[in-house]
């Protein structure tokens, strides 16, 4: 009579098709990979933060408008130190022959010379990413070179290869101390190349597959590797640890496929966490949330795969190297850590609950930045160096646009009059200000006679001039009535006049056309600047910093003064706006990442451990290390970027609750072996080597990103991470422990797990030792359990056993009494790390 085979369920099969294709994985995850390295070449990278505001936000709306209708000349600020007045003018001279350089502005004034320090404002005749201001910029270099000088521009800055270049740094970095980490904790020195080969499988998907959301952050497409291998490592662990202890007692085949079934469920429940973390993300308003949710859930899910569909290929492959180089656990235990948990479980918790409320109190005083021109990274770029050198002898450079429907030259004129007036103001310019020739401004309407007289032109000529003009502009009637009185400004009878001679129909010559066409150069110049066809383009300089109280407020006077000249379509455009529309939106944006990041979490815990009270526990340890985290830019009375705030308080919620949870498990398991307070030192040693190394894993990546990258941005992501990691860490060792066991019965009382129906038959056992197990037992055997076992166990065995199975010593055996006094000894001696 055939032997039945087992039967196995829906995931075993899953497995067993996984382990037995593994050659079929290989070849798909090749192509996909070479795919991935060609495609990752196709992503498009967006630099500007502001691209991501709210499209009902007027700085959204103006740049749009702004960028659709005008061009915008790239500029620089330079600075030469250690000249006296009259070398300063003499290099002036110097920048000025530079070809591509269009103007240079210098004089005697403090503004731009004072304290031996000689500062430019230059212009160039093409945009920030033209090549003739890129070779320009090159020209002024080398034409001040063997001076002190300092050049502030965003002509040539490449912030995505800058910021590339950086992260690959980092990368390598943290690369190095990873593996290290891992060969800490890992039981074999051959599963290290099995988990970086899992992990750069599925970064390179991710980066690969980024083209399919058209264009991705800066920020995202820069630190997310790191990220997803801090926060995905967890899951390529707990396989490789899984299919080491399956291997103990089964083949590799046969193991891996019990080690990958049981890790599926397992790993996918750790990490809905970190995704509902993430996914509070994509419901900002700011849409760099959504930007980030997208890159960084996909990279998780990435990982996911990698862990499920490739790794266990990779496990079969280097079965024979993991067994031949296994070593001794390198991680040591935390048993006095765990008693001085159990010895202040009265003291820490009122302690936390004090400190929790001040870090409340004190985090809500974050002095928040939305700006980060003036942020100093603890690493500084060439340009950042000359930002601040030129920031602190000549003060900064506050700019903003004010956008206007075209046409109407006296409110032009009026509103910028008005804003010369006030103390806010350094200079203004549009056409309505800007001279002509003789006194007269471009927006000035002149007569015939006056024109003929400005341009050294016959009356005649300038009549007929205006003739033409009233006609091509349908205004017959002032031909009618007179055309000796009839009014247009000076720009646009230029501009109609060069079209006029553009098409051969008016010709002037000798030193008149040469007059005229240096006029028509600079006019051509400042119309695309200042002039659309239906918008008009004023650009003020401000006396006051680009974040700042008074600031804010005095933007609201300026739309104040156009409101008395226009009724709407009108746009105030510059760094102070783009601060306080991103200071609204992050008003929104902080309670909406703060209330969904711990609904999306406390929803998870609820069904994962089927208990009302657990979660919030949890929830309020990684709140309050939240909470603490962002106290310390406030007592170092620093300025913090806003965006390290939403995007760190959304990953400390979901992935550093990981931390938490690995101990409340492993303490809900311990707790029916043994009295709480020795479950909860067990749970500790068991969970320590889980945190340790996802805890170092992304603290070190964090604090690497934090201090080795030149953006400010990206900078405040990893600083806050780094820091809330590590606070996070203590937190759950050191405060989490106390307050599970104050807890205890606050968490048995809110269970609402389904109770089992008592089954008579069976009895409950406890023994310890050698023995032969032949019967249907449900328990813990260093491990839950709940199967039919024939075979012989050496260990420990706290279990249901149905009635007629059979526990036979099969060596010296001892049998623990069920009582409290033999219970606890045994776990006294097993938390002392004695042989059991």
């Amino acid at each position: 009579m055939k032997e039945k085979k087992p039967k196995t369920n829906g995931m075993e099969k899953i497995a067993t098709f996984i382990v037995d294709k593994r050659n079929l994985f290989f070849l798909l995850y090749a192509l996909a990979l070479i795919f991935s390295v060609v495609a990752s070449g196709w992503v498009k990278v967006e630099n500007d933060i502001t691209t991501y505001l709210p499209a009902d936000t007027e700085t959204r709306q103006g740049l749009t408008v702004m960028n659709d209708n005008f061009t915008t000349f790239g500029t620089a600020r330079v600075m030469v130190s250690n000249i006296s007045y009259d070398t300063a003018g003499q290099l002036k001279d110097r920048i000025a022959a530079v070809n591509g350089v269009y103007s240079v502005e210098f004089d005697d004034s403090t503004d731009h010379y004072k304290d031996a320090s000689a500062l430019y404002s230059v212009t160039f005749d093409g945009t920030s990413t033209d090549q003739v201001s890129l070779d320009a910029l090159d020209g002024i270099r080398d034409a001040l070179s063997g001076y002190d000088t300092y050049i502030d521009t965003e002509v040539g800055q490449d912030l995505s290869a800058d910021l590339a270049d950086e992260m690959g740094i980092i990368l390598v970095i943290a690369a190095v101390i990873i593996v290290l980490v891992l060969t800490l904790t890992s039981r074999s020195y051959a599963e290290v190349p099995v988990l970086i080969l899992t992990f750069g499988a599925a970064a390179l998907l991710n980066m690969g597959t980024n083209f399919l959301c058209g264009t991705i952050s800066f920020i995202s497409n820069s630190v997310t590797v790191i990220l997803q291998l801090a926060l995905a490592i967890d899951y390529a662990i707990i396989l490789c640890h899984r299919f080491s202890d399956e291997h103990e007692t089964k083949d590799t085949r046969e193991a891996c496929i019990a080690a990958l079934s049981k890790a599926i469920p397992e790993i996918s429940s750790s990490s809905l966490t970190t995704i509902s973390g993430l996914g509070a993300l994509a419901f900002m308003h700011f849409g760099i949330g959504r930007d980030m949710a997208t890159v960084l859930i996909k990279a998780i899910l990435f990982s996911l795969l990698s862990v499920f569909t490739l790794m266990p290929g990779l496990l079969m492959v280097f079965s024979k190297k993991i067994d031949a180089t296994r070593h001794r656990n390198l991680i040591p235990r935390i048993t006095l850590l765990g008693r001085f948990d159990v010895m202040t479980r009265f003291v820490i918790p009122p302690i936390f609950v004090v400190v929790v409320i001040a870090a409340a109190v004190v985090a809500n005083n974050c002095p928040y930045c939305y700006s980060f021109t003036d942020l100093v990274t603890p690493k500084q770029s060439e340009s950042q160096i000359a930002h601040q050198k030129i920031k602190a002898e000549f003060g900064n450079e506050n700019m903003v646009a004010i956008i206007v429907p075209k046409g109407n030259y006296d409110a032009e004129r009026a509103i910028l009059d008005e804003l010369d007036q006030c103390p806010e103001v350094k200079s203004t310019q549009g056409l309505a200000n800007v001279d002509a020739m003789d006194g007269y401004k471009l927006a000035d309407a002149v007569t015939p006679r006056q024109l003929s007289e400005l341009a050294g032109i016959d009356y005649e000529v300038a009549e007929g001039l205006y003739v033409a003009y009233a006609v091509d502009q349908d205004q017959y009637g002032s031909v009618l009535s007179g055309i000796g009185d009839y009014k247009v400004p000076l720009y646009d009878m230029f501009m109609f006049l060069q079209r006029e001679m553009k098409n051969g129909n008016i010709t002037l010559e000798g030193d008149i056309q040469k007059t005229l066409d240096d006029l028509f150069d600079q006019l051509n110049w400042a119309q695309v600047q200042l002039l659309s066809d239906r918008y008009s383009r004023m650009v003020v300089y401000l006396n006051l910093p680009e974040e700042s109280d008074e600031t804010m407020a005095f933007l609201d006077t300026i739309h104040s003064i156009i409101g008395k000249y226009y009724s709407g379509d009108t746009y105030v455009v510059g760094n102070s706006t783009n601060v306080k529309d991103l200071s609204s939106s992050f008003v929104q944006d902080n309670v909406l990442i703060s209330v969904l990041s711990a609904l999306f979490v406390v929803l998870i815990l609820l069904f994962t451990f089927k208990s009302v009270g657990l979660p919030i526990l949890l929830i309020v340890v990684i709140q309050g290390s939240i909470w603490i985290n962002f106290s310390v830019p406030t007592l170092q009375q620093e300025p913090l970027y806003f965006l390290g705030y939403l995007i760190v308080n959304a990953i400390q919620m979901g992935a550093n609750i990981d931390y938490a949870i690995v101990i409340s498990s492993h303490y809900s398991d311990r707790k029916r072996q043994m009295p709480i307070q020795q479950a909860m030192i067990a749970a500790l040693n068991e969970a320590f080597p889980t945190i340790f190394t996802s805890g170092t894993i992304l603290a070190v990546a964090g604090a690497l990103i934090g201090v080795m990258t030149t953006n400010p941005v990206i900078a405040a992501i990893g600083s806050c991470l780094g820091r809330g990691t590590v606070i996070s860490i203590v937190l759950v060792l050191a405060v989490l422990p106390q307050i599970l066991l104050v807890g205890d019965s606050i968490v048995e009382r809110t269970s609402f797990a389904m109770k089992a129906p008592i089954d008579l038959a069976r009895i409950n056992r406890t023994a310890s030792g050698n023995m032969r197990v032949s019967g249907r037992v449900r328990g813990y055997v260093n491990g839950v359990i709940d199967a039919e076992i024939k075979g012989t166990l050496n260990g420990t065995l706290n279990a249901a056993v149905t009635s007629g199975t059979t526990i036979e010593p099969a060596a010296p055996n001892y049998y623990l009494p069920a009582n409290d006094q033999a219970r606890a000894e045994w776990a006294q001696s097993y938390t002392e790390g004695e042989e059991l």
